[in-house]
């Protein structure tokens, strides 16, 4: 079983602050997006944010703040894996919250866990299917450790590389102004919902 975890990321300085899954694409936004292509390969989903959860109370999604005590993406993954397993799933689908164009098959793509996606070159370490098994020891790894980057703990995890060759890239991120145009040219080309 698939659980799914939406990670709200920071503060989207560079877009005007704000959450930056609640900016409009389109007719939607971009959490309405990630919603859409999640929705049907996961069988619970949640979004990984800290600060007041009813921001997201419109989507009816359980809101997790980081694990206690941590912060930062690894934090937002080992609260998702903590809530996965205790939803019965052995496995956690995470995807940032600023990549609106994921595909609608990327768990099955991705195949078994532990595995991460990569595109153009480049390795989306929270594009990426997490064992539920492996809570304890992410938990472990951050209570001792300084380490707080993804990719380190992925690598330390044996994460599989799991390339997509799909273009555009689908793990396109908005992170400045001209992104979030290009991603607004990209929406309006998707097919209506």
């Amino acid at each position: 079983m698939i659980a799914g975890i939406i990670l709200a990321g920071g503060r989207a300085s560079r877009v005007g602050g704000g959450d930056k899954m609640l900016l409009p694409l389109g007719p939607a936004t971009l959490l309405d997006l990630l919603l859409a292509a999640l929705r049907p390969q996961v069988t619970a989903l949640a979004i990984s944010a800290n600060g007041d959860p009813a921001r997201f109370a419109p989507f009816f999604l359980p809101v997790l703040p980081d694990a206690p005590g941590h912060t930062g993406p690894l934090a937002g993954v080992a609260a998702g894996l903590a809530w996965a397993a205790d939803h019965g799933a052995d496995t956690l689908l995470t995807v940032p919250g600023d990549t609106p164009f994921i595909p609608k098959n990327l768990a099955t793509r991705l195949g078994a866990a532990p595995a991460w996606a990569v595109s153009d070159g480049a390795v989306h370490p929270l594009v990426a299917l997490w064992p539920t098994a492996a809570s304890a020891r992410l938990h472990a790894w951050l209570t001792n450790g300084t380490d707080r980057r993804v990719k380190n703990f992925g690598v330390a995890l044996g994460m599989r590389a799991v390339i997509f060759e799909d273009t555009p890239d689908p793990f396109f991120n908005i992170n400045t102004p001209s992104d979030l145009a290009a991603a607004q040219a990209r929406a309006a080309t998707l097919p209506a919902r």
